[in-house]
């Protein structure tokens, strides 16, 4: 069972439940709510930040939870929401994917970099 016990996987395990978050919230902005797909992925993005904070201090790094970690965390997914609210556009706008789709297909580009990014800031 060890191998199933590093970070890599505990990371992976918490953006699965934090894509499931983001997701679920985003449903609801979009279909429910009826909001632009673009607002709709922003605030989805922000609320699942926020729960993914804990998640990655309490199980992936094992760190303790700190103010000013808390406030460096948004500085690991710049580049996440940069990549994924591009390709959410090009899957949308230029590829004329559905926009429930869109969204799942750009977290697999965006895991590597934000794990080696979430890394440096909450083990420092």
């Amino acid at each position: 069972m060890k191998k199933w016990n590093n970070e890599f996987t505990r990371f992976v395990l918490v953006g699965g439940l934090n894509t499931t978050n983001y997701y679920l919230f985003y449903v609801l902005f979009y279909n429910l709510l009826d909001w632009f797909y673009l607002l709709s992925h922003i605030s989805a993005f922000f609320i699942s930040m926020v729960i993914s904070f804990f998640l990655n201090v309490y199980f992936t790094y094992r760190v303790k939870p700190t103010i000013p970690k808390f406030l460096m965390f948004p500085f690991t997914q710049v580049v996440n929401m940069s990549v994924s609210s591009l390709l959410v556009f090009i899957f949308v706008d230029l590829f004329g994917w559905n926009g429930n789709v869109a969204p799942l297909v750009a977290v697999f580009f965006t895991v590597p970099i934000t794990f080696i990014v979430t890394g440096k800031i909450l083990k420092r």
